[in-house]
């Protein structure tokens, strides 16, 4: 695991310093004009955290929280074609935000036989990103671009999630259990769940049918497409939900309807393992990395995330706090919603 780990983390942090050396939006007349309140960054300690969250991970593994889930690395043609396509694709972006003056206007969805399912914050194109959420083209590039962006190490960061969900169901049978990924994606955590807990009944929900396509060719797993608002289960149904970078990208008004419904679909004494960026509170010695991130990477919503109570916003809705954990760039929480049919010892 070390040796893939390594490996991968060396060529997407490679392909990600590429990225960054041909697009650099803080030069020319269209530059990103960012005006900083927190001091640069501490290198020596964004070094360290990112070599931290291997370290965790591989920790985990040994403990036998969850089995190794990063795949080996491609072929070399396979490795080259994708990471060429990325810093394509990255020039491309970088030259359509240039001419829009580093203004990116919603998908127009006019071809799309269902667009009124799709709320208007969902049509942002967040990351400048092609194709947004709704392009098979989009989602098979989407893991990519994750990777280049955190230097390889978005896997151990968002398992972090996962290993707080394997600490708390440590020694218990996971027959029966159901396990719902929130946002899904393109797949990469419902890969994580599976192989971490090969006898529950896992499955994925995502608005995007390119992104759920994408995921069930990862993982197999069964997916269902809705909104994260307007969850299609029944209440106190499953005994997991876990959540992996979302709620950044959620507006302030959606935050509290998502964290409802969470709560809704758990069953009393069920959990949610909750995963998203740090805030600078956490980690001020790169406030500024995260300051810079929304103007950088279009993300309308992460400011108002920065200054988001997440424990009481999760314990709004009846889900208390119980564990957490941080990697690099990436903080998680597991929350239990309350069985009032218990004690409290």
């Amino acid at each position: 695991m070390a040796a893939t780990a390594a490996v991968k983390a060396a060529w997407w942090g490679a392909n990600g310093l590429i990225a960054r050396t041909l697009v650099r939006p803080e030069a020319g007349e269209a530059r990103v004009r960012f005006e900083p309140e927190a001091p640069p960054p501490d290198g020596a300690f964004l070094r360290t955290a990112w070599l931290e969250a291997f370290r965790k991970d591989a920790a985990d593994v040994a403990a036998g929280l969850y089995p190794v889930t990063e795949s080996p690395p491609d072929t070399l043609s396979g490795a080259v074609r994708r990471a060429a396509d990325f810093l394509q694709d990255a020039r491309a972006v970088d030259q359509r935000r240039r001419r829009a003056g580093g203004v990116e206007a919603r998908h127009d969805l006019g071809g799309e036989a269902n667009a009124e399912a799709y709320p208007p914050y969902y049509r942002q194109n967040f990351h400048y990103q092609t194709g947004g959420w709704f392009t098979a083209e989009s989602a098979a590039r989407y893991e990519a671009q994750v990777e280049a962006l955190f230097s390889g190490a978005a896997g151990p960061m968002r398992r972090r999630a996962l290993s707080l969900l394997a600490k708390a169901w440590r020694g218990a049978d996971q027959r029966g259990r159901r396990v719902l990924d929130l946002a899904c994606g393109s797949g990469a955590f419902l890969v994580d769940l599976k192989a971490a807990f090969p006898r529950a009944d896992v499955f994925g929900l995502d608005l995007s049918r390119a992104y759920l396509a994408e995921a069930g060719r990862r993982s197999g797993a069964p997916r269902v497409q809705a909104l994260a608002e307007r969850l299609p289960f029944a209440d106190a149904s499953l005994d997991a939900v876990t959540c992996v970078y979302l709620f950044h990208e959620l507006p302030p008004k959606v935050r509290p309807k998502v964290a409802a419904e969470i709560a809704r679909v758990i069953k009393p004494g069920g959990v949610f393992a909750f995963a998203d960026s740090v805030q600078a509170e956490d980690a001020p010695k790169i406030a500024r990395l995260l300051e810079a991130f929304p103007a950088f990477f279009h993300e309308p919503f992460y400011k108002s995330y920065q200054a988001t109570d997440l424990p009481a916003l999760f314990s709004g809705a009846g889900l208390q706090p119980e564990a957490s954990d941080q990697a690099f760039l990436t903080k998680a929480i597991l929350f239990r919603k309350r069985d009032h049919g218990k004690r409290s010892s």
